[in-house]
């Protein structure tokens, strides 16, 4: 896949232009955005997604396609995951609705400028260093050990990271609109709008270890490596708006992640094989006889996961709501309230 200098510099200016265009136009005066609005705006940069796709499909082949959507859908589904925790960020933080938009806004810029760094370094390691497979194979296999079993209920208020920011800086207690600071007395104190963002911004750089190394193991192309997730990253902040309370049904996603990136972690150590150089593993000669995962399946085999999570979590959650209203009516029927 041939990307000249121009195609790189006119995408990232279209990236930068969108985010803008999201800040002047949404997230400048505080609000809360409707249902309504929070959809229309999901559906544009969903449908805009898909079209890139299908643009990458025509005009480079859809072999390369194929990688740009099998990305894709793994870094929105990353994405979501990323949702949740801001949820419990917001909520740890107590950061009022209409004061939300900023800091998601904050989050989005702080996680594609974390995600295009790692993106930078990774293509740098794969074209030098062709054992650097082994290393993300591994580390993808760890994190879905960790994401299988991650505990999402840990309180963002009391973190080391925060608490050392309450050390080192003067922090009021209270929210003064959605300023970061502001002068008491004439002294400058910070809001704790800032511990929210510092939060958020240690939330985003442990989701780009996750994520950058996952979408490595389907695509070498740092071009469709940045484009996925670029739009994996816009209409988050409306997401987050339109599924906020789904976010909390989707009881399964965290495992569901741990089986795509445990499924990539395989892919790119039975690549590492297929293209081995090191020389304590088969004498240093590459193991052509290791299956080599193809994109179509890896695309199928990721939307199935997550189609198979989304579905058990609304019907365990629908479950549990059931037999909650079935046990309150006992509870009832027999006077104990």
């Amino acid at each position: 896949m041939q990307i000249t200098p121009l195609v790189w510099l006119i995408t990232i200016a279209v990236t930068i232009a969108f985010f803008v265009f999201e800040f002047f136009v949404h997230v400048r005066k505080p609000h809360e955005p409707t249902i309504a609005e929070s959809a229309r705006w999901s559906v544009f940069y969903i449908s805009l997604a898909l079209l890139f796709g299908v643009g990458i499909g025509m005009f480079s082949g859809w072999n390369f396609g194929g990688e740009y959507f099998a990305g894709y859908l793994t870094e929105k589904a990353l994405s979501i995951d990323n949702l949740f925790v801001f949820l419990i960020v917001m909520t740890g933080f107590a950061v009022p609705k209409a004061f939300q938009q900023k800091v998601l806004m904050i989050g989005i810029i702080i996680a594609l400028i974390m995600r295009g760094a790692f993106i930078a370094v990774g293509a740098t390691l794969i074209d030098n260093f062709s054992w650097i497979f082994y290393i993300f194979g591994a580390l993808l296999l760890v994190l879905a050990y960790r994401q299988a079993f991650s505990n999402h209920e840990s309180d963002p208020a009391n973190g080391k990271i925060v608490k050392f920011a309450r050390r080192v800086l003067p922090i009021t207690n209270d929210y003064h609109e959605d300023k970061i600071a502001v002068k008491i007395d004439g002294k400058r104190f910070f809001t704790p709008m800032l511990l929210t963002i510092v939060a958020i911004g240690f939330i985003d750089l442990v989701f780009a270890v996750d994520s950058i190394p996952a979408i490595y193991g389907l695509t070498n192309e740092a071009y469709i490596v940045f484009t996925a997730n670029a739009f994996a990253l816009m209409g988050l902040r409306q997401l987050y708006f339109l599924i906020g309370g789904l976010l909390e049904r989707l009881v399964y996603l965290a495992q569901g992640l741990a089986v795509i990136l445990a499924f990539i972690g395989v892919k790119l150590v039975f690549h590492a094989l297929h293209v081995n150089e090191l020389p304590f593993v088969n004498g240093g000669e590459p193991l052509l006889w290791v299956p080599e995962i193809p994109i179509w399946f890896s695309l199928v085999f990721i939307g199935l996961t997550i189609t198979v999570a989304t579905v058990l979590s609304l019907r365990k959650t629908r479950g549990d709501a059931r037999r909650d209203e079935v046990a309150v009516a006992e509870d009832v029927k027999e006077g104990k309230l």
